[in-house]
């Protein structure tokens, strides 16, 4: 597999006066590969993701997707966004648009394909989700965890090469966030390259093909989920997966 994102000794930081929020992170993600992301709140985990995506500027270090440099000053970010789809903590939905145009709105606006093209593809990846019957409603209409399953519907539409999942759970209810897990866990066996940050433990060992560990700013372990959850190399990650293994008994 090839190297498809390939970050090096990235730099952020908010104001000169403030603490970095990212010290120089490295790390390379192969095409078809799950990275998941996991760490303590504020460690920096969403701000990476962020960043990939050219939502937040960096002080220094370099991003590529493929052989494209993103953190060039000359980067067309509304051609490379339909490279990296990315999926957030809210759903972002138009209210006044039903589901169908939601997802149809990208494809027909920033890549100019035709309508009667897109809509079988928008139907196929509604269906692939459950929600083929919800075309037409509006997202007033939908569970909180249909409108995540719409959003991801949405960045899939515009063939991204690799997807960013920001806690996309983390907004919704238990027994809604399941739905939207079930997604992903299919995209990952199509093969999908994806970056995910998440807080559910389960379902990171389950889905990751590698895990990465935050805090402060700092990629402090990185392993295979198996090795990682079972025998953590680093103290400060042992102490992390303690807590959640001390709440899952609750």
């Amino acid at each position: 597999m090839k190297d498809l994102l390939t970050i090096q000794d990235l730099f952020k930081q908010y104001n000169k006066n403030s603490d970095p929020v990212l010290k120089g992170i490295s790390l390379t993600v192969k095409e078809g590969e799950v990275v998941v992301v996991i760490g303590p709140s504020g460690c920096g985990k969403s701000t990476l993701l962020r960043c990939i995506n050219g939502l937040e500027p960096v002080q220094n270090g370099s991003i590529s997707l493929d052989t494209q440099v993103l953190t060039d000053k000359t980067t067309d970010w509304q051609s490379i966004r339909q490279k990296i789809g990315m999926v957030f903590q809210s759903y972002d939905l138009f209210p006044h648009m039903t589901v169908l145009d939601n997802i149809l709105l990208g494809p027909l606006k920033v890549q100019k394909r035709k309508k009667q093209d897109i809509i079988p593809e928008a139907e196929a990846l509604l269906t692939r989700v459950g929600l083929l019957d919800k075309k037409d409603s509006y997202p007033r209409e939908l569970s909180g965890g249909q409108k995540q399953r719409v959003a991801i519907v949405r960045a899939l539409m515009m063939k991204p090469e690799i997807m960013l999942f920001d806690e996309v759970t983390a907004a919704l209810d238990p027994e809604m966030v399941r739905e939207v897990l079930d997604v992903i866990m299919e995209l990952a066996k199509g093969g999908m390259t994806m970056m995910i940050v998440t807080h559910e433990m389960q379902f990171a060992k389950a889905v990751a093909d590698r895990i990465l560990f935050m805090d402060h700013g700092e990629i402090v372990e990185s392993g295979d989920p198996e090795s990682f959850f079972t025998n953590p190399q680093t103290e400060r990650a042992k102490q992390f997966l303690n807590i959640f293994s001390y709440e899952s008994t609750q």
